[in-house]
């Protein structure tokens, strides 16, 4: 048991710590993630959404802390506690979204660790199994190190959680894991080859013969048959190939201009999902570095899922030279976790990427 209760306490902490770490490196991802719990078609808990970011700040350094916590054995019946409540809340959200087909990846690991809904929900179960024996035997659980050093642990865990979210918060994610990171080529990623799987359906065809119902099973093809049509139900059997980019698209009055545009060799993209949440103090530093990009003979756009209205209302009232174009907002949001922010391409391969802050540190290759 002793054993057991050691593997178990060494393991859940760790995982807490890698949890939390990965989604500190992008707590702005993280707080998307909430924003689509607390939306209207999840929750409906809209009074929260302003909340997420700080929501999101003090949950990943919460995870962190607890998991050493646990690992260094401080204070272990308030550590045990906290992280049986928190697991269960996890576990609750990762079934809602799994039975209920709501948000299709929680974000445990962030973009690192993709997992579907029930394999987060497995994940959670096995967890709270684990955590609820530590809690039958926490008197195995003892500290590792003396008080003072204990502090000094804490302390030290504290301040690289802080030094991390002021650094990913001014700047952008340390690590990227998407697929529109530096050295990513955005076409590349959004091509399906010619040999990829396809969704693979079940289709089940509803007819009536007389005064008898009969239902024929397919995979697609109408049933050969003279039977009066009632409905048909689809079942998705197998998941076929997904492109790492799929929802990317630049439109001008609905025309579909992406692989134009991508083509170019030199090319800057500012970035804002939504021109109401702009950044107003970068505006100066955004016109400064494209009229720099002007002048090097790069193509420059705007994208933004805002209305053609905002846009002509931002672009006039900012005396901006260029146009913004229209793009999925979730697409925006994973592109630059930063509002504007600016991407660098050379025939659609990401030469750099930069937040708001960091314009006029833009490489202009």
């Amino acid at each position: 048991m002793k054993f057991i209760t050691t593997f178990f306490r060494y393991f859940v902490g760790s995982l807490f710590i890698f949890s939390g770490l990965i989604k500190l490196n992008d707590p702005v991802g993280f707080s998307f993630k909430l924003e689509e719990y607390f939306g209207p078609t999840v929750f409906d808990i809209d009074f929260l959404i302003p909340t997420v970011l700080p929501m999101a700040i003090f949950i990943v350094i919460l995870e962190v802390v607890l998991g050493v916590f646990l690992i260094i054995g401080y204070k272990k019946k308030l550590t045990i506690w906290s992280l049986l409540g928190m697991i269960i809340f996890f576990t609750f959200l990762t079934w809602y979204s799994a039975y209920f087909n709501k948000v299709t990846d929680c974000g445990c690991f962030g973009d690192a660790i993709k997992l579907t809904p029930w394999e987060s929900f497995t994940k959670d179960v096995i967890l709270l199994i684990m955590i609820s024996f530590l809690f039958l035997r926490i008197n195995f659980i003892q500290p590792l190190f003396n008080s003072i050093t204990e502090k000094y642990v804490i302390g030290f865990s504290l301040i690289i959680c802080f030094a991390i979210t002021y650094r990913v918060l001014n700047h952008l994610p340390i690590l990227d894991f998407r697929a529109y990171k530096i050295g990513d080529n955005l076409m590349e990623n959004m091509t399906i080859p010619d040999d990829a799987p396809k969704d693979l359906y079940e289709y089940n065809w509803e007819f009536i013969d007389g005064d008898e119902k009969k239902t024929i099973v397919t995979n697609g093809e109408y049933p050969n048959v003279s039977w009066e049509f009632v409905k048909v139900e689809t079942e998705l059997l197998e998941k076929g190939y997904e492109p790492s980019i799929y929802d990317f698209t630049i439109e001008v009055n609905n025309e579909d201009l992406t692989d134009e545009i991508l083509n170019e060799e030199k090319l800057v993209i500012y970035i804002s999902y939504n021109l109401d949440k702009f950044s107003i103090s970068s505006i100066q530093d955004m016109i400064d570095s494209a009229e720099k990009a002007k002048e090097l003979g790069y193509k420059i756009i705007g994208l933004t899922a805002s209305s053609i209205e905002q846009r002509d209302l931002f672009l006039k009232a900012n005396n901006i030279f260029f146009n913004f174009y229209t793009c999925d907002e979730t697409a925006l949001k994973t592109i630059v976790r930063s509002n504007p922010g600016a991407i660098v391409l050379n025939k659609g391969t990401v030469v750099d990427k930069k937040h708001h802050k960091d314009f006029s540190d833009l490489n202009f290759r």
